[in-house]
């Protein structure tokens, strides 16, 4: 698999600098390159890789910011990005001196989230095996940052890459030279809706689906902002298929050279889009194939972890699935795989925010989670527990989802058996009454082996023997429910009155019923054995050998 080496501190300065970041204080080229982005939460410290560069959400004061510095230098972090303007008092200067931590602005009104995916697109992770970089034109395969700054030079205009719903995928330097729209589209990652509809109005986005030549747009007069820039835009195409678009804020007409370069360049873009489709399609498919590699415990499994980068620590194993019980879980299989596709990636996302080494993908209709151990082991279940209710409450309604945790993974030996207690508490949970959507097998064992007793019983073909075969042929023949008293009674765990209420019965109706029972099954009622051996039937054999017993 072919992938870019991860970007250095510098690079990302080039490419997000002027309008998303500013370098407040260090030297970005201490570090050469960057291991990884990770979101600072003070509740839960993180486990950072080398090199990484460290997202200061809501960290504001010059204390906190002190103390977060001190961290990161002892774990030899490359950065970290405040919200603008950075406070940089003489102790913040201090601290971010000793501990070699560059510090970085995030631009007002530029969300997080934007940061964050710019900054992966930036970063390639190299962390499924890593070859010599190929190049497209002469520029590294997929970096669409470089694509569009080789663009700007031919066009001597700042450039944005959007993809076909007008967000930006990349830009270019010298965004600054632009108007106040292009800078909004840059901080938000989306074109202005005020902008966007005047561009739908006059017709631009039709024409740019129907041309193959780029597109001249005049300027745009805002109340609050004057003139904007004249844009001249191309569509970038794969065969039938418009990928996106390429967008330049000119001062005037292009010259016809310029154009033909446009043109040209955006068939150069198609190739690099359609790069990075491919390469983030393979590196999934190999994800999945390495994860799945790891949990069947074979001979490979160790070679896996280690591409995977989770060699030679204890993991736990996580798994979630839709919740197909729910009504808005119940869609047509074409949506289902769209549904669980959403799935896989919201928690291979949500797992990263989590542990920067962490891995997710699906396997079936399972998406399976290996975490790596970040605390004590006798926490572990707790600490996963909360980590799948977050995300089962966030993804809510929107993708119904069962989640089920195993045991801590010691070594790679374990992780095949912690995945079928995941896929067996998931089973549960599927089939239960109770509603529920997060489980261990701590509490479900029961559950579980029972099913498990049931497929066994089916797999013979067993059949009821003794007295509830005795009980349904005399219900058979007398239109009676013996079978149904006996196992309502037995669930009230012997206790006539609960029972009686349960059946809309007198408790003294219930205990001829029972009397009844006795005889006909030929079962003593008082012998634990026999009422054991009973339930177990009633329980494990499957629904279809036995007729409905519940009592209603």
């Amino acid at each position: 698999m072919n992938v870019r080496p991860r970007a250095s501190l510098a690079r990302v300065l080039d490419d997000l600098g002027t309008t998303l970041l500013d370098l407040a204080h260090g030297d970005p080229a201490r570090v050469r390159d960057i291991g990884g982005v990770v979101i600072y939460d003070p509740l839960d410290a993180p486990v950072l890789p080398r090199h990484a560069l460290v997202l200061g959400v809501g960290v504001e004061s010059p204390e906190r910011v002190t103390g977060l510095l001190r961290e990161l230098g002892e774990q030899d972090a490359a950065g970290l990005v405040l919200r603008a303007p950075v406070p940089l008092t003489d102790e913040v200067r201090s601290a971010a001196e000793r501990s070699g931590v560059a510090l970085l602005g995030l631009s007002r009104g530029a969300p997080w989230g934007h940061l964050g995916e710019m900054l992966r697109s930036l970063l390639a992770e190299g962390d499924v095996g890593f070859e010599e970089a190929e190049s497209l034109g002469g520029l590294p395969s997929g970096d669409l940052f470089a694509v569009a700054n080789a663009i700007a030079s031919l066009l001597d205009a700042p450039v944005t890459i959007e993809d076909r719903n007008s967000r930006v995928l990349a830009f270019s330097g010298r965004q600054d030279e632009a108007d106040a729209s292009r800078v909004e589209t840059i901080l938000g990652r989306q074109v202005p809706e005020r902008y966007a509809r005047v561009l739908r109005e006059r017709g631009v986005f039709r024409d740019l689906l129907r041309s193959e030549m780029p597109v001249y747009v005049d300027s745009v007069l805002h109340a609050d902002e004057g003139l904007t820039l004249p844009r001249v835009a191309v569509a970038v195409r794969a065969g039938d298929e418009v990928l996106g678009s390429v967008w330049a804020a000119v001062t005037g007409p292009l010259s016809e050279d310029r154009m033909v370069a446009l043109r040209e360049s955006a068939q150069l873009v198609a190739l690099h889009m359609l790069r990075v489709r491919a390469g983030a399609d393979v590196q999934h498919r190999l994800r999945a194939d390495l994860l799945r590699t790891a949990l069947e415990g074979d001979e490979g499994a160790g070679e896996a972890l280690g591409r995977l980068g989770l060699a030679g620590q204890p993991l736990q194993v996580l798994g979630v699935a839709l919740d197909e019980r729910a009504p808005s879980g119940r869609h047509a299989p074409s949506e289902t795989a769209q549904d669980r596709e959403r799935l896989t990636g919201a928690f291979a996302l949500h797992l990263g925010a989590v542990h920067p080494r962490s891995a997710a993908a699906a396997i079936g209709d399972v998406t399976y989670g290996l975490l790596p151990l970040a605390g004590a082991a006798e926490d572990a279940e707790s600490h996963a527990l909360r980590i799948v209710q977050e995300f089962v409450d966030r993804v809510g309604r929107r993708l119904p989802t069962l989640a089920a945790v195993g045991p801590v993974a010691l070594d790679v030996r374990d992780l095949a058996g912690s995945r079928t207690t995941v896929d067996r508490v998931l089973r549960v949970l599927r089939e239960g009454r109770g509603g529920r959507t997060i489980g261990v097998l701590d509490e479900l064992q029961g559950e579980a082996l029972v099913m498990e007793l049931r497929d066994i019983a089916r797999a013979r073909g067993d059949a009821p023997t003794g007295a509830v075969a005795r009980l349904i042929d005399y219900d058979r023949r007398h239109g009676g429910n013996l079978l149904g008293t006996l196992r309502v009674w037995l669930d009230s765990f012997g206790d006539v009155t609960v029972a009686a209420e349960s059946l809309f019965l007198h408790p003294n109706t219930l205990r001829y019923r029972l009397r009844r029972v006795g005889e006909v099954g030929r079962i003593d009622l008082a012998d634990p054995e026999q009422r054991f051996a009973a339930m177990l039937q009633l329980r494990v054999l499957p629904p279809e050998a036995l007729p409905d017993v519940s009592g209603e």
